[in-house]
Order: C-alpha cells, then sequence, then structure tokens
C-alpha cells in the first residue's frame, strides 16, 4: 500500500494539480468553465459554481497537506470568484452558474450548491484562518437551514429568490425526484467540515439530523443499499443501487461520526457503513473496478472516473476499520491499476478520461473539465490516501 501511496501523491503533484492550474482565468477570475475532449479550452463558457466552489475545496485542502504556497494562492483566487461573483448579495445564497465573465448566468438556488460552498469554505478557513470565509460558510449554513429545509428534511430545487421549483438538476433516470440521496450526502460532508471548524451547536444539530434520515429514510436494510431519488415524503421512485455513492456515502458517515465523537451515532452508523462496503465489494466490484449502477436488476458496466476514486477511499476506509478484511486492500491496488490503463488520459495537457466502456473504450462526448467534472473526487483520493497514509 505504501508504494501505491507514493505513486498517488506524485500524480497529485504532477499532473492533477498541474492540469487545474493551467485552467486559471487571469482575466475575468476564478477557473475556465469547460475543456472539451479533444483538449479544446472553452473560454467563454459559464462558469458552473459547483465547479468553482469545488475547485477550492481541492486547492485547499491539497496545501493542508502539501503545503506548497502556490496552493494556497490558488485558492484563495478561487475564493475572491466566489465572492465577487457566485453569491447573490441581493436573495442570498449562491447561484448555479456565471458567464466565462462574472455576470449571474442561471440564477438557480440549489441545496446541493449551498452545500458545496459551505464545504469550500469550511475547507479554505482551515488552509487560510480567514476568519470571513468562517463566518461566510455560518451564514450559508443558515440561508439552507432556514430557506432549504421543511419538517421532513431538505427541499432541493428553488429558483433566485428561494421559491421552489422542479428539480430537474439532480434528477435522472427517467425520474423527477423531489428530494434526492445526493443532496443528503453532500449535506452531510458539508456539515461535517463545518462543525470541525466551528463546533457550533446549531451545525451539531443539523448534523445529527441528517445522520438520522441517512439511518430511517435513505437507508435500506433490506437491501443494504441507499435508496437514491425519493418523493417529498421519502417514498423511492426507483429500483436503483448506485455503487459509486454507496461506496462514497460509507466513508463520509464514518468522518461525520468521528467528527461528532457521539456513540450514540457511532452505533447507529458502523453497521450501516460496514454493509454499504460490503454490498459495493460483492456487487459492483469486478475484481478490478467498480461498476456504475444497478436500474431494475440491470447493472450498467461503464467505468466513471468518480466512481473508481471514491471506491479507493471508501474501501481503505473500511480496511483500516477491520483490518482483517485485507480483500478491501487488494481492491484498491487493483481499482489503481484500472484507472492507471484506463482512466488515466496521457495526452499532453490532460487529466482523467470521465468515462469508459466496458472494454476500457473512452467516451469521446464527455468533456475533461466542467460544470460536473472537476479535481474534487480524483483529487480527493489523493488527499484523503496521502493523509491516512502518513498517520499510520
Amino acid at each position: 500500500m505504501s508504494i501505491i501511496i507514493r505513486e498517488i501523491e506524485e500524480h497529485l503533484k504532477h499532473v492533477i494539480i498541474p492540469f487545474w492550474l493551467k485552467l486559471r482565468d487571469d482575466t475575468y477570475g476564478g477557473f475556465y468553465g469547460f475543456m472539451s475532449n479533444d483538449l479544446v479550452l472553452h473560454k467563454e463558457a459559464e462558469k458552473g459554481c459547483i465547479l468553482n466552489s469545488r475547485i477550492l475545496w481541492f486547492f485547499s485542502s491539497a496545501y493542508t497537506v502539501l503545503k506548497d504556497v502556490k496552493l494556497l494562492e490558488a485558492a484563495r483566487h478561487a475564493y475572491s470568484f466566489l465572492l465577487q461573483h457566485c453569491l447573490d448579495k441581493q436573495y442570498g445564497g449562491v447561484y448555479w452558474s456565471v458567464t466565462y465573465d462574472g455576470k449571474p448566468f442561471d440564477t438557480m438556488k440549489h441545496t446541493y450548491n449551498q452545500a458545496f460552498a459551505v464545504y469550500a469554505l469550511s475547507a479554505y478557513y482551515e488552509a487560510s484562518k480567514e476568519e470571513e470565509a468562517k463566518n461566510l460558510a455560518l451564514l450559508l449554513f443558515q440561508c439552507i437551514e432556514t430557506k432549504c429545509k421543511d419538517k421532513t428534511g431538505y427541499m432541493e430545487a428553488f429558483d433566485q429568490c428561494f421559491q421552489e421549483i422542479p428539480n430537474e438538476a439532480l434528477s435522472e433516470n427517467n425520474v423527477l425526484a423531489h428530494r434526492t440521496m445526493n443532496t443528503a450526502l453532500h449535506l452531510l460532508e458539508a456539515y461535517t467540515e463545518l462543525y470541525k471548524i466551528t463546533r457550533d451547536d446549531r451545525v451539531k444539530g443539523s448534523l445529527c439530523e441528517i445522520l438520522d434520515i441517512f439511518v430511517n429514510q435513505i437507508y435500506s436494510q433490506e437491501l443494504a443499499r441507499l435508496d437514491v431519488f425519493f418523493d417529498a415524503s421519502y417514498h423511492t421512485l426507483i429500483d436503483l443501487q448506485s455503487y459509486g455513492h454507496d461506496i462514497e456515502a460509507s466513508w463520509l458517515l464514518d468522518r461525520a461520526v468521528e467528527v461528532l465523537d457521539l456513540q450514540e451515532y457511532r452505533t447507529k452508523i458502523s453497521p450501516v457503513t460496514a454493509a454499504l462496503t460490503d454490498s459495493v465489494y460483492k456487487r459492483g466490484y469486478d475484481g478490478h473496478s467498480v461498476l456504475n449502477e444497478c436500474e431494475n436488476g440491470i447493472v450498467n458496466r461503464h467505468r466513471i472516473w468518480w466512481i473508481q476514486a471514491e471506491s479507493m477511499v471508501g474501501f481503505v476506509n473500511a480496511y483500516e476499520k477491520d483490518t482483517t478484511k485485507r480483500e478491501y486492500l487488494e481492491a484498491v491496488e487493483h481499482i489503481w491499476d484500472f484507472c492507471k490503463t484506463y482512466l488515466f488520459d496521457n495526452r499532453p495537457g490532460s487529466e482523467w478520461f470521465w468515462e469508459v466502456d466496458e472494454n476500457g473504450i473512452p467516451y469521446k462526448e464527455r468533456e475533461i473539465a466542467g460544470p460536473w467534472k472537476c479535481p474534487y473526487h480524483n483529487g480527493r483520493m489523493c488527499i484523503e490516501l496521502i493523509r491516512r497514509g502518513k498517520q499510520q
């Protein structure tokens, strides 16, 4: 495993970081919003605010591990863009996207998007110790809690004035969901990091509520998986297992419990995360990589970049909890080899492919960088495994 971690650190330093530094926009601020599969940089593409938040999180977190000042400076560049252009100073919250030169473009407010801003600002505070960032994260937390929440859980899609609209942005697989596991998951990670830097009792209370939602509403004990799309009352809308989200949730739920340090939630959550990991290993892992998803009993065998990255962290996390599970470490080694062989885009000036088919052939219509293609997952995998390696 130590050999893999050395390889991962070199990959982070010499591939992922240089690629995303190259996308910095020194004319209009932030980072360019789109690079197509042919490696053409579209400098006038809209800039997704989720993308900017994830880049802010990435450079902030990379700095805390590597202590390279150029990473903190890149994070400060992303932070400045968020402050000046992504925040709606009239109605509050963060836009969905802005134009290449920083004007509001898609003014939708989405709980998912607000969560990533909180996540990013918390990481930036940890890196920079700038009180303004922590205060802004708490302000957005309050915005979510007062404008995006009802008695059952969290609503998701809103117009600019926080009037609820159909949740098309986070719905897939031919369903229109009122609530999604995905939004709840990223609220969980955001509130975990915010609580870590603030120890605010309000954040603690909301984090516990989200953990309860996962245990009582989202997790299916019968099927050993997280359901994905729900109506307003948390009735599931589709027979779907997302292997990537299940393995990602396994370690993010454990991280939340670790930060909370409450035995009550350790007792509630540990069986869930163990079952999720076991389920993904037995159903989604094919001996060298993790498949996409299973809908109505039919497995989609495409391999997605972020699923492989999150699976590596999830399996390492599970092994650290139970070191008899050597098969999980072996899975990490095989997934890393798969990524090196099929998902690394070795063309000069590139990073990872988004998706390959079951034969390892990349999908050319999938961008290299864009609103959803970012350094958050593969960069986070590198950062997380380096951190864990240093703690051993």
